[in-house]
């Protein structure tokens, strides 16, 4: 019987990016290939360097696969679900070229979520019992 495959899930930040899948009952942070959890939000790899800042976001139409790639290498397993998270002040039409980057790099985007309602949802993951809290943090960015 085959196991269905996990969704990844993607945080574009303002500053830095992360890739994260919920497994063995938690939300496991995918390290990139220097052992980080977090990536400027400006990377690209080819096949023979790495590009960050202006030269990154000039790759970004061209070469998507790579993140990707490192969350498949990280599960063993190909990847084609994910959910993106966005800023909260995102229109419709930047949420929709978010969504189209993700098809463009060989995705199935199942939602697009907001960056604060991601955080709300993930800290509750790590509730166990009677204890309910809501805590709100507003950072630079998100609100």
């Amino acid at each position: 019987m085959s196991r269905k495959a996990p969704a990844i899930g993607i945080d574009l930040g303002t500053t830095y990016s992360c890739v994260g899948v919920f497994q063995n009952g938690k939300v496991e942070i995918i390290a990139n290939d220097q052992g980080n959890r977090t990536t400027p939000s400006y990377v690209a790899f080819t096949d023979s360097e790495r590009l960050i800042r202006d030269a990154a976001k000039n790759q970004v139409a061209t070469n998507p696969q790579n993140t990707k790639e490192t969350a498949e290498a990280y599960l063993g397993q190909k990847v084609t679900n994910v959910v993106i998270t966005v800023l909260a002040y995102f229109n419709d039409s930047q949420r929709q070229a978010t969504k189209d980057a993700g098809v463009i790099a060989g995705l199935n985007v199942m939602r697009i979520v907001n960056e604060p309602t991601a955080a709300a949802l993930a800290y509750g993951l790590n509730i166990s019992g009677e204890k309910k809290r809501f805590d709100v943090r507003p950072r630079r960015g998100n609100f």
